[in-house]
């Protein structure tokens, strides 16, 4: 008598389907262990705060020599100054509108000329000249302060592989500073701030400030 076999798929069919799906499955999860590692491996940079961002600028302004604040002195300063008794006029010139001031006592404690010496040279062109101006420093010494540190924004720098920029404001310190000498330096003609922006780059996982333009 013959014997009638069925295919091996037929007897098998399960078993051969099973075993493919297990095929189909492992490699999925192998490809799928294969995405995590490669996403695991490439970490996103870290985030660059606001206030990170002041300590670092702050850091290296502090690094920096601290210097006297230049005060630009108009016609008002020039009044306001010898009403604080930081110089006293000690000689009008024939034109009525040149004048030397010499710096007090207090004055010489407080503010040094450019020009050296203790005599303010008042020069203006003539009577109704208001733009005519001098420049004194103080002795009192202060770094320069960052404020209003906007957020980071995304740039990009030659050879840097991650950047970022910041705005903010630089601002000069009145500090310790006579309050004459603080009136006079609000004046038109001063420059307490300006606008900058600080770059940092990624380096070895950390943000670093690159440089201050």
């Amino acid at each position: 008598m013959s014997e009638q076999f069925e295919p091996f798929e037929a007897v098998h069919g399960g078993n051969v389907k099973n075993s493919k799906s297990m095929k189909v499955f492992g490699a999925l999860a192998l490809l799928g262990t294969g995405l995590v590692l490669g996403l695991s491996g490439c970490k996103s940079a870290p985030e660059l705060s606001q206030a990170d961002a002041q300590k670092m600028i702050q850091a290296k302004y502090d690094a920096m020599p601290a210097a006297g604040v230049a005060i630009t002195v108009n016609d008002l300063g020039m009044q306001q100054g010898a009403n604080g008794k930081l110089w006293a006029r000690t000689k009008v010139y024939p034109n009525r509108y040149w004048a030397d001031f010499t710096l007090t006592p207090d004055g010489k404690k407080l503010v040094k000329l450019v020009n050296g010496g203790d005599t303010i040279q008042w020069r203006p062109e003539s009577l109704e000249d208001k733009k005519f101006s001098v420049v004194v420093t103080t002795l009192v010494t202060n770094h320069l302060k960052a404020k209003d540190v906007e957020p980071a924004q995304d740039e990009t720098l030659p050879g840097a592989s991650s950047a970022k920029a910041v705005s903010y404001t630089e601002a000069v310190s009145l500090e310790g500073v006579n309050d004459v000498l603080q009136q006079i330096a609000h004046n038109p003609g001063n420059k307490l701030s300006t606008k900058k922006q600080a770059d940092f780059v990624l380096e070895n996982g950390a943000w670093k400030l690159q440089g201050i333009q």
